[in-house]
């Protein structure tokens, strides 16, 4: 498996992989989730231009998965991160997370972040396992606290969501 740069032309490809990788949320009694939208194509394209968004490719060159990051608090910030349900459970997620990591290794950056649904088991319990920890909502710093209040406005914290971060130190 290759991890590398979104290409533009690629941008409506991780759309359908979000969409995919959305629909396991019906399964937990998630529908709201499962359909929501992916972020639009201009967004996506702020982030490839920020040179932020990755994808993970089949042996075909092909976008199976793909990860955004944002600057925030100091951090890398994993703003989303998704592989077709065609692909998952392959450890491309796992992957992805740990280009991330190099990525912000390399510039010095000492941890990365995320926020996520608690009782999703693709979700925290993963990310526990790929080395992220809890952050307290008191520690939270002002760029975490702002996505939180994003996401509580957008009407996610209807089930349990909590911040994570992964030292890199």
């Amino acid at each position: 498996m290759t991890v590398r740069a979104v290409r533009t032309a690629e941008l409506p490809l991780l759309q359908d992989i979000e969409r995919a990788a959305g629909q396991c949320f019906h399964e937990v009694g998630m529908p709201e989730i499962a359909d929501d939208e992916p972020l639009p194509l201009d967004e996506l394209a702020r982030y490839r231009r920020a040179g932020l968004a990755w994808v993970a490719t089949d042996p075909a060159d092909v976008p199976v998965a793909y990860l955004l990051a944002d600057r925030v608090d100091g951090n890398l910030h994993v703003e989303q991160v998704s592989v077709h349900r065609d692909s998952a459970r392959r450890g491309i997620g796992r992957t992805l997370l740990d280009h991330l990591a190099g990525h912000a290794a390399g510039e010095g950056v000492p941890a990365l972040t995320l926020t996520t649904f608690a009782e999703v088991p693709w979700n925290a319990p993963y990310y526990a396992r790929c080395g992220f920890r809890p952050i307290e909502d008191s520690a939270l710093g002002p760029g975490l606290r702002e996505i939180r209040d994003r996401e509580a406005a957008h009407g996610l914290d209807r089930w349990p969501r909590l911040a994570m971060h992964r030292s890199l130190a």
